[in-house]
């Protein structure tokens, strides 16, 4: 390679960085205003179920709790990383929103990159309140092994990009209402989130392996009891594989204009 081909390598690298800049600030100008009331939501309804749950479970032994806590966190990211960011990216889609962004000197990657950033900025507060919150009712005590950090990026970033996928997919806004908020309660209350996946019909067990959200609570559970095992191990290698079938599907679906 020579040096005026690594010239202009670097200037398109470059080039990208300032235009996904860009873009993720226009996608932030959309939520700004509503940013704080966007968290408070999210945070409400998992905050509402802490509590309750809190209340009604008698002498709850440590693994119950650990299950309570971090599915209310997991519940948290299913609220905002699917259900508000596939709303409003189906909404964006069919009100011609993305029109504007066909006229741009962008490119597809970065757009779809913009929305991923914004949906983990704005998924993010509300697992951290959740998991804050938990601790301090619970009287936790976290084995805060270094890999949960990584493990709490790639966990958001897998179900905001399911999310996305959601968005861009969306037929219609009225079966985006519909849909989502049906999975939002299959995958808080029938999946191995809140329950043990050994109390589920082995339908529903089965069915929620095709979803990221169930190796974000058993990775989060793990790595929170055990530290770093093979099993977390495991489960972050399958949120990874979730994150790039998402980012590819996400590519092959999105399409500036719509009929």
């Amino acid at each position: 390679m020579t040096q005026l081909d690594l010239k202009h390598k670097r200037m398109g690298i470059s080039q990208w960085l300032i235009d996904l800049w860009i873009l993720v600030r226009i996608q932030y100008a959309n939520v700004r205003e509503q940013w704080l009331l966007i968290i408070i939501l999210a945070s409400l309804f998992p905050l509402t179920t802490l509590m309750l749950l809190h209340f009604f479970v008698e002498n709850p032994t440590n693994d119950m709790v650990l299950r309570i806590v971090t599915g209310n966190m997991v519940f948290a990211l299913i609220i905002t990383g699917i259900n508000l960011l596939a709303q409003d990216l189906s909404w964006q889609k069919h009100r011609g929103h993305f029109v504007f962004y066909a006229t741009l000197p962008i490119s597809k990657v970065s757009f779809i990159c913009a929305n991923l950033i914004k949906g983990m900025i704005t998924s993010f507060p509300s697992f951290m309140i959740l998991a804050v919150i938990g601790e301090t009712i619970y009287d936790l005590e976290w084995n805060f092994h270094w890999f949960v950090i990584p493990l709490i990026f790639l966990s958001i970033l897998s179900i905001v990009g399911f999310g996305v996928f959601i968005g861009f997919w969306s037929p219609s806004p009225q079966v985006t209402n519909i849909v989502l908020p049906s999975l939002m309660m299959f995958l808080g209350f029938l999946t191995p989130v809140l329950i043990d996946g050994e109390q589920l019909p082995k339908i529903l067990y089965w069915i929620s392996l095709v979803f990221p959200t169930t190796y974000v609570a058993e990775g989060l559970r793990e790595v929170l009891t055990n530290g770093l095992t093979k099993g977390v191990l495991i489960d972050s290698s399958i949120l990874v594989g979730f994150t790039v079938v998402s980012y590819f599907l996400i590519l092959k679906n999105i399409k500036w204009r719509i009929e």
